[in-house]
């Protein structure tokens, strides 16, 4: 996905409040959205890189948006809004192959009166393009459920979700168990927007119960999988080749 806004960098002085950051340029101290509502673990040091986006509408109260920040040798994706659109991208792209056997997809599905997921695949010609989908479809049709997760925590080369506790994540977890067992298949997706991790865990210590969740998930038959991304100044894809090792084991 290429940014439509205009991307700066600069350099971190705070995150507060959970949606600021300031950030110091060349013309001073300006600040930006955050658009991420986790802890941002091993992001947040003062002086770290940063890349915002910026842009003139008069309708935001904000005019820049934090997007990356660069921990060492890496730069990370904060974005928590963009790794949906990443991964839509992704199944249009079809160059993951375990994708390109569903002709149709659809984001932000409802599966019953509280709950959505982040994208449903499909191969059922008879429903072709479905321009609302009711959760009366999964009665009669199998389809392939995506939740996706952003994960930005990363230590000693190891990627790990969540970065802080997720009664949400968790129910998500316990959902797709309800879907695979319904007759559906489903696919947890940790997009992983940083270049210098090789495996993914479930980060045990942050979040117990999670990890319990996702290892529960796993047996029960739902897929996990944990892809990273080639980030740019400019540009952030999913790369389909570069796939981490997922250790539920701990």
């Amino acid at each position: 996905m290429k940014f439509s806004d205009p991307i700066s960098e600069g350099k971190l002085v705070k995150r507060y409040k959970r949606f600021f950051a300031d950030i110091e340029t060349d013309d001073g101290i300006i600040t930006a959205l955050t658009p991420n509502t986790g802890s941002m673990k091993g992001l947040l040091d003062a002086g770290n890189k940063v890349r915002f986006s910026s842009n003139d509408d008069p309708k935001r109260k904000l005019k820049y948006t934090l997007e990356q920040i660069k921990v060492k040798t890496s730069w990370v994706g904060v974005n928590t809004g963009l790794p949906n659109k990443f991964a839509m991208e992704l199944w249009n792209s079809k160059s993951y192959k375990p994708w390109t056997k569903y002709p149709f997809a659809r984001a932000e599905v409802k599966i019953n009166d509280k709950s959505r997921l982040d994208m449903a695949l499909w191969k059922d010609t008879d429903l072709g393009e479905i321009k609302k989908f009711q959760p009366a479809l999964l009665e009669d049709h199998k389809f392939h459920f995506i939740e996706i997760k952003n994960t930005t925590l990363g230590e000693d080369g190891v990627a790990m979700f969540p970065d802080s506790v997720t009664s949400r994540g968790l129910k998500h977890l316990h959902e797709m168990i309800q879907l695979v067992e319904a007759g559906h298949t489903a696919e947890m997706l940790y997009v992983v927007q940083r270049t210098d991790c090789e495996t993914f865990q479930p980060a045990s210590d942050i979040d117990p119960e999670y990890a319990k969740g996702l290892k529960e998930a796993k047996k029960a038959g739902v897929k996990v999988t944990a892809m990273a991304c080639d980030l740019k100044k400019g540009e952030i894809r999913l790369n389909p080749e570069k796939l981490l090792k997922v250790h539920l084991s701990y």
